[in-house]
């Protein structure tokens, strides 16, 4: 009687509660879930190995939880190619997917050979309803973690440290880099599609358990600037959404190495493609063309018509695409304004100009400014100062970029939250800032800071760092090292820092010159390692550039060069000496070099 018992309880108990299984298209990804109708736990393994221990996925609709029994619907998958832009030129999308659903909510399920993603939807409605989430990311013990905490939101400065050191409450602001204990690789926690919907960021619980939290949750930095938003008290109030509930996908970027990190797809693969209406030829579009730009604003220069006259010739004289002017500009008419679009473009040059969103809350201050840069002959906008990451905000970038694309214009967000796959969908944004760049003149450990941000925020998408500077800005690190970040940071608007002139009196300038704003390939190679050194090999057609920067330490390494053409190159190399050598040879199978704390190095690889 006991056994017949035992066997009733347990057939009880696996029609209650479903366990899924979802492999990466290699097998080596698995996403296991387990289901009941008041609970839902997830867990992901690479190789056998944790990478997220069980977890729980929680959402709740209008404060009531959202549970039920979870069905399978058929299983999915793509194998695709499409041009991309920054790391390299084309991206590769392979998943395996499953739908699991219920009267309340569906959950879509993705595994993909360098990670996985997991997004809910709600049927549509016709009231206003407000969701939010609290799903857990739990890593495995002695996992070292490197997050900001959303100081100056998305502008603060990465820290170290193991999971164990984390105090409840404390937050992480998306991406945060993991690695994985006893050498089993890397992961990256973050999000992709991110639209009409709040945005994420993590607070730690208890016991290694990070929860999802959206952005009237996140503590605001900057209060200063909310009484630019529609309405303060909404900042702190979940988001209402109408019709179909969509949340951005869930994001854990897994990889062996460095390298799989930082060559990794996975958000713009989960983030819908062009509208050939705003973008005929996707990424190609003819009006779209990523550029290296002159600036100023932090090494000297006039707020003056005939100064910035000067800056478009020096940008011409480099050989730069671009000029981007800050809001002093909007004390100049439209006559104005075109004649100095005429003159740089007689250059080669285009202008950008610098907007407050405040000035761009509505639809008719967007179509005003996007029409008048467009009448003058600019080619892009520089929009600065979002507040936070409530769901107005994120509409606002949304209305930006269509306003914009419908202008020709291109875009780059200043002030700004965490990239989330947006360039993407709106090839017409170049850059993003979120991150504590060159602006920040109190920053003085730029050594570490430098060699974290390659494999922390640059992991997102594209950062408006506006690198490069030789003066005090430059903190711990040496010119050599300030001309390296040129190549190892991703920004297909590569806005120097430094005044133009200090750039065309460098005698690194043939190399600098040559420096393009996005990459063909990139190779992250050994013995990169984050906050120490960053080794990086980018390709732009047949030429290679070898870039690295050192952290705070002195360190004497050797780098293999088998990524090299075995014949005869033209070496450009830039060493701690500031001066420029150039040499005719086939290059050696190693290269050894003896690093300052600080320090870099560069070369380009050319057979020409």
């Amino acid at each position: 009687m006991k056994a017949i018992l035992l066997l009733f309880l347990s057939a009880v108990t696996a029609l209650a509660q479903s366990q899924f299984d979802l492999k990466s298209p290699d097998g080596k990804v698995l996403l296991q879930l387990r289901s009941s109708p008041s609970n839902l736990v997830y867990e992901i393994s690479r190789n056998g190995k944790t990478v997220i221990e069980p977890s729980r996925f929680s959402i709740s609709l209008d404060g009531k939880p959202l549970t039920g029994a979870l069905k399978f619907e058929a299983a999915s998958g793509a194998t695709q190619t499409y041009p991309t832009r920054g790391v390299h030129t084309i991206a590769t999308n392979r998943w395996n997917g499953r739908t699991l659903s219920c009267d309340s909510f569906s959950l879509e399920l993705r595994a993909f050979n360098d990670g996985v993603a997991f997004r809910y939807k709600i049927p549509a409605a016709t009231q206003p309803r407000t969701p939010d989430e609290s799903t857990q990311f739990t890593l495995p013990a002695e996992s070292l973690v490197w997050r900001h905490g959303l100081g100056g939101h998305y502008e603060d400065v990465y820290k170290m440290s193991l999971v164990e050191q984390f105090a409840p409450g404390e937050w992480a602001a998306p991406p945060m880099t993991i690695q994985l204990p006893r050498g089993q690789g890397y992961a990256v926690i973050t999000e992709a599609a991110l639209a009409n919907f709040s945005g994420m960021a993590l607070q730690y619980e208890t016991n290694r358990a990070f929860t999802l939290a959206l952005g009237h949750k996140h503590p605001i930095s900057y209060p200063f600037r909310l009484r630019y938003s529609n309405d303060i008290d909404r900042v702190s109030m979940p988001a209402s959404i109408v019709g179909e509930i969509v949340s951005p996908w869930r994001v854990i970027i897994i990889s062996s190495d460095l390298n799989g990190l930082v060559n990794s797809d996975l958000i713009s693969n989960l983030s819908p493609p062009p509208d050939p209406k705003l973008f005929p030829d996707g990424l190609n579009t003819s009006w779209i063309k990523p550029g290296r730009a002159v600036w100023k604003y932090l090494d000297g220069g006039a707020n003056t018509f005939d100064d910035m006259k000067r800056f478009s010739a020096w940008a011409g004289e480099l050989g730069f695409e671009y000029n981007i002017l800050e809001g002093f500009w909007s004390r100049w008419t439209n006559e104005q304004l075109k004649e100095l679009a005429d003159y740089s473009r007689r250059r080669g040059v285009g202008l950008w100009l610098w907007r407050h969103s405040k000035e761009l809350r509505t639809p008719e201050a967007r179509e005003e400014f996007f029409a008048r840069l467009e009448k003058v002959g600019a080619v892009g906008a520089k929009i600065d100062f979002f507040d936070h990451e409530h769901k107005e905000i994120i509409d606002l970038y949304q209305a930006l970029l269509e306003g914009a694309a419908k202008h020709h214009l291109m875009v780059n967000f200043h002030g700004a939250n965490k990239p989330a796959g947006e360039s993407r969908t709106f090839p017409n944004e170049l850059n993003r800032e979120a991150v504590r760049g060159m602006e920040a003149s109190r920053l003085k450990e730029r050594a570490a800071h430098n060699t974290t941000l390659p494999f922390t925020r640059f992991i997102a998408g594209p950062a408006d760092y506006t690198p490069v500077h030789f003066g005090a800005r430059r903190g711990d690190t040496t010119a050599t090292h300030q001309i390296a970040t040129a190549v190892v940071f991703t920004e297909p608007l590569l806005t120097y820092g430094a005044h133009p002139t200090n750039l065309l009196n460098s005698p690194a300038l043939p190399l600098l010159k040559t420096i393009p704003a996005t990459w063909d390939e990139t190779r992250v190679l050994a013995p990169s390692s984050i906050g120490n050194l960053a080794l990086y090999a980018r390709r732009s057609g047949t030429t290679w550039y070898l870039a690295v920067l050192n952290g705070p330490t002195a360190r004497k390494i050797s780098i293999p060069l088998d990524f090299l053409p075995k014949k005869k190159l033209t070496i450009t190399e830039l060493r701690e000496d500031s001066k420029l050598t150039e040499k005719k040879r086939k290059p050696a199978r190693s290269l050894n070099l003896d690093l300052p704390a600080g320090g870099g190095y560069l070369a380009r690889f050319s057979e020409k």
